[in-house]
């Protein structure tokens, strides 16, 4: 197509014609712009309903390719503000020619109310969602597609109906708490309000509770605490409660199991009553019942989740869809505790519904009412000079909403911690002076040029430590690999196999790559090969290409046949098979090997030829890292702005590092840049909550 369309380049005429509005739709797909899909479905939307304003169509692939970048919606307003976001365009901008087709050069003059008539005037759309057999519904100044609109109204309908539950509370309450946490919590030799404490007596009060907090801040200590408080009365009583656990992802689901099982066994109660508090951990799309190539589950209202209390952690990571499915299939007598950290990157789906759920955490907003009731049961008081008062029944979101504030991972001398509060508060002249100091748990790696041999030493041999451990690099799980393989006449079936193999995994956790994008020589696509290559050529790695022994692979899909759920992690290994006659033999055969997440430590073995959705990871997206924790974690930033980078990324790979992290700069500036910027992803959902 050249540049010089049919109406001659003035793209407002587009918003008067349908068919120059699709030629422009199409133009805008060559570059990169727009998806195929966005400007299908407005070439659908046409033929459906010819006689809809071509404004209405535009509105319609608009909010599409939104949904494609997490937006709930189109938010009309704010698109008109800044019309050049609604779409996919380089961060380094266009020259003039191809400026002229612009979305902010094709709405120039538009106001909102124009945009409103078009929609309005559309027999596509449906105001409000008044005509259920319109596939667009208009709310305010915001459009969606129906099923997004149905989501949103079903989950704010679900959430609202629990904020007005008062389950009934055992009389001596206070005293359970008191039992649960013995101690004061002190920092640093003074006295703070615990509000782990005060978080168990929230949830406790209500059927829905939203439990927030970053990084060691003691969020599965609470909810193992909060499960004892409920279940040692309904035991007393004879009803025990059915109890059940869940995580977004496998990895998410693993590492709550091991955590779990750890937090239960301290419990300050009973035997039989921590015996009926479960640590199993099943995935989202395991409990609700998943079915193969269709988005509905087993579960669901006309056959709900039998049980009667369920957790669900990394909640950040749920994204729209999955909450209304989740809220359909609950017993309505059902408790709902919801973990996670509100300031980690939101779901990758459309939606960000942790981060819409706790806009108030930080400033508590507890009515007279609530904040009363929590220091009288709890024996704390709220002093914390973050606290905000809430106005009674204003904010009924924030009276069963607890952010814990005290981290025990890091500590106050953590550079890791002093570096992801900064990031958190948007703050990149504190982060860059914290990354100066030259602390132990940082480091900073500004690269020369593409090609600067200091990457593949960082990436594969890790860095020098002041004192202690190294942090590692990819090497050192290839070393242990072959430093550990048992002897060659090691029978097959002997435990050495199954040691060895664990000890491999463990190792590869000891450090992972994150990029922040998956093309180009700084994202996943190529930093994969190249790292494979720079190990092959050390001579750790047999190949860099096809299947190879010691290659890390990233499960992409779902596979309930295997096992293997989205983000588990497994490594080729080569293991010997029982010889099939006496007197032969045993030979060696490849297999991938992947820990189970039901925290039992065994493994999984399987063919290569039976994976067919994995992917290198030798690097890694930070989206796909939540969930995870790595000993040492690397960030690498591109060299250019990209709409992706935003102080959450940013945040996200920080905390994902349990000892060590280090930043890795391609350019300087970007992350300066990355860190000033915020997620903003457009929903009504607040407002249909009446916040």
């Amino acid at each position: 197509m050249s540049e010089t369309l049919s109406f001659d380049l003035a793209p407002a005429g587009a918003l008067h014609d349908g068919a120059a509005l699709l030629q422009l739709l199409g133009t805008w797909v060559e570059r990169g712009w727009l998806r195929e899909l966005d400007r299908a479905l407005a070439a659908f939307f046409a033929e459906l309903e010819p006689a809809s304003p071509p404004l209405a169509l535009l509105a319609a692939a608009l909010a599409s390719h939104q949904l494609g970048h997490g937006h709930v919606c189109l938010d009309l307003a704010a698109t008109l503000a800044s019309p050049d976001f609604a779409l996919s365009l380089p961060p380094e901008g266009e020259d003039a020619a191809r400026a002229t087709l612009l979305p902010s050069q094709v709405l120039a003059g538009l106001g909102v109310a124009d945009w409103l008539t078009a929609l309005r005037a559309s027999a596509l759309v449906a105001v409000d969602g008044a005509d259920e057999a319109a596939p667009l519904v208009l709310h305010g100044e915001r459009l969606y597609l129906r099923r997004y609109w149905s989501y949103e109204q079903a989950v704010a309908a679900a959430l609202a109906a629990r904020l007005d539950d008062a389950p009934a509370l055992p009389g001596d309450l206070a005293a359970r708490l008191a039992r649960l946490f013995p101690e004061p919590l002190r920092v640093d030799g003074e006295r703070q309000t615990d509000w782990q404490k005060l978080a168990c007596a929230l949830a406790a009060r209500g059927s829905f509770a939203l439990l927030t907090g970053g990084p060691g801040t003691g969020k599965t200590t609470t909810v193992v605490r909060l499960l004892a408080l409920l279940q040692e009365p309904a035991l007393a009583a004879g009803q025990p409660l059915r109890i059940r656990l869940a995580a977004p992802t496998g990895k998410a689901a693993a590492r709550l199991t091991e955590s779990i099982g750890a937090q239960v066994a301290s419990l300050p109660v009973e035997a039989h009553v921590r015996a009926q508090i479960p640590s199993e951990v099943a995935t989202l799309h395991r409990l609700l019942g998943s079915r193969p190539d269709s988005r509905h589950f087993r579960h669901h209202a006309g056959n709900p989740l039998p049980l009667d209390v369920l957790v669900v952690d990394e909640a950040s990571m749920i994204d729209l869809e999955m909450m209304a499915c989740l809220l359909d299939a609950l017993p309505r007598h059902a408790r709902l505790v919801l973990l996670g950290d509100k300031d980690q990157l939101a779901s990758v789906e459309a939606g960000a519904l942790l981060g819409d759920l706790c806009r108030d955490a930080e400033g508590g907003f507890y009515a007279p009412a609530t904040r009363a009731w929590l220091e009288e049961v709890g024996g704390e008081t709220l002093a914390d000079p973050a606290l905000q008062d809430g106005a009674a029944d204003s904010r009924p979101l924030a009276q069963r909403t607890v952010m814990l504030r005290h981290s025990r991972r890091f500590a106050g001398g953590s550079g890791i911690g002093r570096l992801a509060r900064a990031v958190n508060g948007c703050d990149p002249a504190a982060a860059r002076a914290i990354l100066a100091e030259g602390r132990d748990d940082l480091h900073l790696l500004a690269l020369r040029g593409e090609q600067d041999a200091a990457l593949e030493r960082l990436l594969l041999d890790g860095r020098p430590a002041q004192g202690g451990q190294r942090p590692q690099g990819y090497a050192h799980y290839l070393n242990v690999l072959h430093a550990g393989r048992p002897p060659a006449d090691t029978p097959a079936d002997a435990m050495a196999w199954t040691d060895w193999a664990r000890q491999v995994l463990a190792a590869f956790d000891d450090f992972q790559l994150l990029c922040a994008v998956r093309k180009g020589p700084w994202g996943v696509e190529g930093l994969n090969p190249r790292i494979a290559a720079a190990l092959q050529r050390r001579g750790l790695l047999e190949s860099d290409q096809g299947w190879y022994e010691g290659r890390p692979v990233l499960v992409t899909r779902n596979d309930y046949s295997l096992g293997l759920m989205n983000g588990d992690i497994g490594i080729a290994l080569r293991l010997p098979e029982p010889a099939e006659r006496p007197g032969e033999a045993p030979r060696s055969v490849l297999r991938v090997v992947f820990p189970r997440n039901d925290g039992s430590g065994a493994l999984r073995y399987i063919l290569p030829s039976r994976l067919s959705a994995v992917e290198t990871v030798f690097a890694m997206t930070v989206h796909k890292s939540q969930g995870s924790e790595f000993a040492h974690t690397a960030l690498i930033l591109p060299d250019t702005l990209n709409p992706v980078l935003t102080k959450e990324l940013v945040y996200t790979a920080v905390t994902r590092a349990r000892n060590w992290f280090s930043l890795i700069e391609s350019r300087s500036g970007v992350f300066d840049e990355a860190v000033r910027r915020r997620v903003q992803r457009r929903s009504g959902l607040v407002e249909a909550l009446g916040g």
